[in-house]
């Protein structure tokens, strides 16, 4: 049997002619599925006509169907967040007037559901008419909420790392000062002692030893508190079970001395049933210092009162420790009073080694919480202590 000659080098189908695609179809069709893939959403302004095309992706961004939004300018511009529309329409105009080569924004915008997404808008005059004026712009949105928060999240860290690093600055600051202050008292009374001519002198100078010495113990169990606190925060050991009632009432009652002598009536008025998971030391110690400093420096022209109490809300539980003592000039040291060796309330007392409040502090940021405090001279002093609920 014989064949008909058939060349298939030149052969197209009919088949394969209604499918091919020319060149210039097939770059559009690219950067159709480029897009779609991307999501990345397409707007077209018709100046003329007032008419807006938003594409399918656009208009999924924010949760809407391909028939659900309307071909107009408000019915996107009226979605965008009421703190976003002064730079959103300023950048925009800028263009329009020829300042700006094109125009780009980022902003809040409403979804359907009520929630809110960042986008990164473009766009850029593609055709003038005949007067020079825009007639046509064409542009992008972009939802970049992810990368939002992402940013947010990267600027937080960064916000945390740049205070710890300037806390351990100081903190070293603090360990260096102190030590060569007690190295060279030592080195200098060592000298004097070698340049004693008398036992009586050499016996007073062993006793000038002592009090540095005493004076660098305390220092070092300081410091060493402090890094114990840090240590067990990266460690996590904060997870127990505290009803707060109770450990305030512990402390109050190991103070009960001090608070009668001082003539100071303290009123625990935390609920019984609330509990926290915490540390049970760090938050008899957060009370202690809290507690004491208000009995330490109670008014004595006063009926003098300590008052715990606590607020709810939906998120937090703030525990409010305030008295009506002689109160601290936050004008003058309220930059310093959660900082090392720094005492404010100028009664000279030699049991005030400004340590408390920075053990405190470190103590309540060890449990993920925050501390503030208010204060006016004559009239006392309030601290709020934060902690953000955990489901138990």
């Amino acid at each position: 049997m014989k064949f008909s000659k058939f060349n298939l080098t030149n052969y197209k189908s009919k088949f394969y002619e209604k499918n091919t695609l020319s060149d210039e179809a097939f770059e559009d069709k690219k950067h159709q599925v480029a897009l779609e893939i991307s999501k990345v959403g397409i707007w077209d302004w018709d100046i003329k006509t007032n008419k807006v095309t938003y594409s399918k992706e656009s208009k999924e961004i924010i949760g809407y169907a391909a028939d659900e939004l309307k071909n107009t300018a408000d019915a996107w511009n009226n979605k965008i967040h009421s703190d976003d529309k002064e730079s959103y329409f300023s950048g925009f105009k800028s263009h329009l007037k020829g300042e700006i080569d094109f125009y780009e924004n980022e902003y809040r915008i409403k979804c359907k559901n009520g929630s809110y997404k960042w986008i990164l808008h473009k766009g850029k005059v593609v055709e003038h008419d005949h007067n020079g004026k825009p007639s046509r712009i064409i542009g992008t949105h972009t939802d970049i909420t992810n990368l939002k928060s992402t940013e947010e999240k990267l600027n937080q860290n960064l916000h945390l790392i740049t205070n710890q690093n300037k806390r351990l600055y100081n903190f070293t600051h603090i360990v260096s000062h102190n030590l060569k202050t007690h190295i060279g008292n030592f080195k200098n009374l060592l000298e004097f002692y070698d340049d004693a001519k008398s036992d009586d002198e050499k016996e007073d100078l062993i006793e000038h030893l002592r009090t540095i010495s005493n004076s660098l113990t305390t220092t070092i169990v300081d410091l060493d508190d402090v890094i114990s606190i840090k240590s067990k925060a990266q460690n996590n050991q904060i997870k127990e079970r505290v009803y707060l009632y109770n450990c305030c009432n512990k402390i109050i009652d190991s103070l009960k001395s001090d608070k009668n002598k001082n003539e100071v009536t303290i009123h625990n008025a935390l609920r019984q049933d609330e509990v926290i998971l915490s540390n049970t030391s760090y938050l008899d110690s957060i009370f202690h210092n809290l507690i004491s400093n208000g009995i330490k420096y109670a008014d004595p022209n006063k009926n003098s009162q300590i008052i715990i109490q606590s607020i709810h809300d939906k998120d937090s539980i703030k525990i409010l420790i305030s008295d009506n003592g002689i109160g601290i000039d936050l004008n003058k040291f309220k930059d310093q009073i959660f900082e090392m060796y720094q005492t404010f309330h100028g009664t000279d007392r030699k049991d005030s080694r400004g340590v408390g409040l920075y053990i405190t502090k470190t103590q309540v940021e060890a449990l993920n919480g925050t501390i503030e405090i208010e204060s006016e001279l004559g009239k006392g002093t309030a601290f709020t202590i934060t902690f953000k609920k955990q489901r138990r």
